[in-house]
């Protein structure tokens, strides 16, 4: 059988995809990927299906001991991952043999990086997802984080060719401020002028209460109208919930389905991958865009994907394993040279 071996688990290593879509009206949350752009990527380079379940580990990557042979591809944070002790890039399709090991440091920059299979992982679907859902111990690898001795399945796809990989253009750049672009509502009219205006024209920071259920914000304190209670209704990823309290929190993967305090505003999807790579400490502003403003940016993002796949097919080059080492000793001048050409 196709698997791998985890010999350490990070800090929190789970299984995900696109998320458990449909069942919110069931109560059932949707969890997926926290950062839906490197998630997504990580899949084309070992030319998976975009949606296909991948490992999303956060601050402290894994040690995996691989018990077939393998392409791979690892993307969004850098952990400065290493095959056997020799560094690795990162956005780039890797070929790796059985018996090989792949390790991870402490993040360098961003917070999440997600780990695709070309053979795909073999976990159970539910509800039409493999995503781990840690509250309700639902999907994934037992419904929980991996652990150390754990053997996860892979799939029994042929292998991807290698050589794929991103662009410069294509890979996101983490920092620690960002703005975030928004639109206002659903119960925007809850809130002050002045609540308004705060919200959009103020600085805050992620607290050390942010996980994959939600990121707590600590800044100016936004003014309602008459209170923040409302009749529970649903939330999406992005729903910026304000409490009685006036400090937002942006909802994210593994948010309740339903609510019961006002809204001011919902994050754009494309901005969100970014959040997700964002830690404690880390600053946010939010500006406001219409619907349509953000219906283009939604499909810029799309586009980009677009381009970016068509790019991976049109633009390949092969190497074995001895290539991969010869890269790295030499300080990844020949990928750079390649990469100039195309």
């Amino acid at each position: 059988m196709n698997r791998i071996r985890i010999i350490k688990p990070g800090l929190l290593t789970t299984v995900q995809d696109r998320g458990r879509l449909g069942y919110q009206q069931f109560g059932v949350t949707v969890a997926g990927a926290m950062d839906n752009y490197s998630f997504r990527v990580a899949n084309l380079l070992v030319e998976n299906d975009e949606n296909e379940a991948v490992l999303e580990t956060t601050f402290m990557g894994p040690e995996i001991e691989f018990d077939c042979d393998e392409v791979i591809a690892i993307t969004g944070a850098d952990m400065k991952p290493k095959l056997n002790g020799e560094p690795v890039e990162l956005w780039t399709s890797i070929p790796v043999a059985k018996g090989d090991k792949l390790s991870f440091s402490s993040v360098t920059n961003g917070l999440r990086c997600y780990i695709a299979f070309s053979r795909g992982i073999n976990v159970p679907e539910i509800m039409g997802s493999k995503s781990t859902y840690l509250r309700g111990k639902l999907g994934g690898f037992e419904g929980r984080k991996l652990e150390k001795g754990d053997e996860l399945p892979l799939g029994e796809k042929n292998l991807a060719s290698t050589g794929s990989y991103a662009p410069k253009k294509y890979i996101p750049i983490y920092e620690k401020e960002y703005t975030l672009r928004v639109v206002l509502g659903p119960q925007d009219d809850y809130f002050t002028d002045e609540g308004i205006e705060t919200f959009l024209n103020s600085t805050y920071k992620i607290t050390s209460e942010a996980d994959r259920m939600g990121y707590r914000l600590d800044g100016p304190v936004i003014a309602h109208k008459d209170g923040a209670d409302i009749i529970s209704d649903g939330i999406v990823y992005g729903s910026v919930q304000v409490p009685g309290g006036g400090l937002p929190i942006i909802l994210m993967s593994d948010r309740g389905t339903t609510g019961g305090y006002t809204k001011i505003a919902t994050v754009l999807t494309p901005d969100l991958s970014i959040l997700a790579q964002m830690g404690p400490g880390s600053s946010v502003n939010f500006k406001e865009v219409s619907v349509h403003e953000s219906h283009e940016i939604y499909k810029e993002n799309e586009n980009k994907i677009s381009e970016l796949k068509n790019f991976m097919k049109n633009n390949r080059f092969e190497f074995n394993k001895n290539m991969m080492f010869s890269l790295n000793m030499f300080g990844n001048n020949f990928n750079v040279t390649v990469r100039e050409i195309e």
